[in-house]
This record gives C-alpha cells, structure tokens and sequence, in this order.
C-alpha cells in the first residue's frame, strides 16, 4: 500500500466514528421526520403513510408560532450580542491575563444550575411578589412583567448570553496587539481603530456567537412556556403540542423541517454578511 493510500485509510478511520455517529443520530432521524412530514395523521394519532404537501399547506395554521419565534429569537439574539460584546471586550482587552480566568469562570458559573430553576427564579422576581409588589409600593400599580414578550425575551437573554460572551472574547484575546499599536502609530483615533480594526477582526466571533444563540432560540421551549404562561409561543411550544398532546405527527414533522430550513438559510445568511464585512473568504460558522 503507498503513502498517499495509507493516509486516506488513517484518515478514514479516523473520521468513521463521528461520520457513523452524525448517520444514525443526524442524518436518519431527520429523514424519518421528512417522511413522516408527507404523510398524514391516522385516524387514532399518530403517522399514516400517504404522499401529500398538505401539510406544508396548513403552515400558516401555526403563523403564530412562527411570528413569536422569527421576532423574539432574532431579537434576543441581537439583545445578547450588544450586551456581550463590551463584557468580551472588557476582559479580554481591558482585564490583566492573571485576572482573565476568575472572571470567565464567574461567567459560566450560572451553567452550573439548571436553566429550569433559573427561569422559575425569574418567574418569581418577575411576578406578582417580585418587582410588580415593588412598584406598587413606590406608586406603580398593575404593572404586568411575567406573561409577557418581554419576560420571554429578558429570560431569553439571561438564558444565553454566557454562550454569546465566550466565542467573542476568544476572537478578541487572540487578536494581535500589534495591529492596535500599528493603526495608533499611523494616526487613528481609539474610535476609529476600535471600528476599523477591532471591531472588524472579532466579526467572526461575533457572528458565530449570534449563530449559536440564534440556532437554540428557534427551538426554545422551556422559556416561552415559563416566562410566557401560554401566551407567547415558540415552534418549540406548537412541536410539543402536535407530538406530543395532538399526536398529529405529519404537521409536527412539516414544522419541524420548515423550522430546519430557516435556520439553515439564517445561517447562510450570517456566513455570507460575515465574510463580507470581515473581508474574509470564508467564515465557518455552518
């Protein structure tokens, strides 16, 4: 066997577990949920097999669904990502290197308690014993914060603005320092080689930031369902209402791949945005 075969075979090898893993876990299971998207409910629930759109028709059904998740997941995405970047900014340009480490592990703690528990603690605060008593006692009456769009998306940014922070300070921590002293040298302001230089080498992070963030949102379920009491619904809401209590699987399914598609051309999206304004090529974030 030649080199050239040996090392094709090396790479192989290497790369069939995660190739055998992606197949079974990935790939299958989400052409299983095509098929089921073509047929039709049976008449106890369920999958019945027929080959029909119908239920890609009936999309608009669930417009609501479709609303909440396309306004608050972009928004809360773009709502981490303004509130991340100066944090980022702040520890990995600002913070000495030996006081980096205590601050990230600060910003990851909050990983380490369940996202349920979290949200109830928002629950409270945000309900009638927390900040509501609060402002009716300096004046402030009914005031109304949990059930709303803007409880989901406080809970939403709290939820997942560690995720936004950690992929923009590593872009901003290994940025060259020279390249900050080279455009002071030259005559730029702080302003303009904040613009020109920093800001533009860290796109990349920030891009891959929102990306994630974003990708997660438009699934969220656990959210919406506590911090909007019903009344502001996800696709992941509508999913667990057709899977799981409607038993009508083909629509769920039809969701499930329109909900694939967007983010797929989201992603798209954000890569192209990104490798133009970075003037990179390329930018992996799919």
């Amino acid at each position: 066997m030649s080199s050239a075969a040996r090392k094709r075979l090396v790479t192989a090898l290497l790369l069939a577990p995660a190739a055998v893993w992606l197949l079974l876990f990935l790939v299958l299971p989400f052409v299983a949920i095509v098929v089921f998207s073509l047929g039709e409910r049976a008449p106890a629930g369920g999958y019945q097999p027929a080959l029909t759109l119908a239920q890609y028709a009936n999309l608009p059904a669930r417009a609501a669904a479709f609303w909440n998740t396309l306004v608050l997941a972009p928004a809360g995405a773009l709502a981490c990502l303004l509130i991340a970047y100066p944090v980022a900014y702040y520890l990995a340009i600002k913070v000495l290197p030996q006081r980096r480490l205590l601050l990230v592990a600060l910003i990851v703690i909050p990983f380490w308690t369940s996202l349920l528990i979290r949200t109830y603690a928002w629950m409270y605060i945000l309900g009638g014993r927390g900040i509501p008593a609060f402002l009716e006692l300096v004046g402030l009456p009914d005031v109304r914060l949990i059930n709303t769009p803007g409880a989901v998306l406080l809970g939403i940014v709290y939820g997942y603005l560690p995720l936004m922070i950690l992929p923009i300070y590593i872009s901003l921590e290994r940025l060259d320092r020279r390249l900050l002293e080279a455009s002071a040298d030259l005559g730029a302001t702080p302003f303009s080689t904040f613009f020109s230089v920093t800001l533009r080498l860290s796109l990349p992070g920030m891009m891959t930031g929102f990306s994630l963030v974003l990708i997660l949102l438009l699934g969220e379920y656990l959210i919406p369902t506590l911090l909007g009491g019903g009344k502001v619904f996800f696709i992941g809401n509508a999913l667990v209402d057709l899977f799981l209590q409607s038993r009508n699987w083909p629509f769920g399914s039809a969701i499930a791949v329109a909900l694939v598609g967007i983010a797929v051309v989201l992603l798209l999206a954000a890569n192209r945005i990104t490798a133009r304004l970075s003037g990179a090529r390329q930018v992996d974030l799919l």
